[in-house]
This record gives C-alpha cells, sequence and structure tokens, in this order.
C-alpha cells in the first residue's frame, strides 16, 4: 500500500496557505511603503513579515522543495526601493 504524497496533506496546504498570506501582507506593505518611505512602523511590519516568511519558506523548501519568493532583503529607514532602479529601468 502506498501512502499519499505529501503533497496532498493538510499540512502541505496549511503551510502554502500561510505563505501566500504573508506573501501578500509583504506585497502590500511594499505597495505603501513605496509611497510612504518614511513610516518606521510600516518598515518595521515589513521587516517582521520578511524574517516569518524566511523561516517558513525554510520549512517549505525542506519539507517540499524550491519555492521562488521576493521579500528577503531586510529594508533600512526610510524604505529604498522606490529610489534604485527598477527591474525594467536596468
Amino acid at each position: 500500500m502506498s501512502s499519499a504524497s505529501p503533497f496532498q496533506t493538510p499540512e502541505y496546504y496549511q503551510l502554502l496557505l500561510q505563505l501566500q498570506e504573508v506573501d501578500f501582507t509583504l506585497l502590500e506593505l511594499n505597495l505603501y511603503l513605496d509611497t510612504h518611505p518614511q513610516d518606521v512602523q510600516a518598515i518595521q511590519q515589513f521587516n517582521h513579515y520578511v524574517q516569518e516568511r524566511t523561516k517558513l519558506a525554510k520549512v517549505y523548501v525542506e519539507r517540499y522543495g524550491p519555492l521562488q519568493n521576493f521579500g528577503r532583503d531586510y529594508s533600512g529607514c526610510p524604505w529604498t526601493w522606490a529610489e534604485v532602479p527598477w527591474p525594467w529601468q536596468v
């Protein structure tokens, strides 16, 4: 009798959902910080969720394999993403 694929377990879907929720939060904070680069509280929240995502992604990769992501890097203050060339400008 074969065991179920690790991708068909409730744990897999729960971890994937957690990653998606954190990714959404990071995206929203990123967009907000592009227009509010001095908001220290938002930068702290962003950095907190980067740390959370890093932990979740590590667990995911260890259990299920590679995962593409953004939001790996912490930001200083002020928010610097809007100051550097965007990918399509390079």
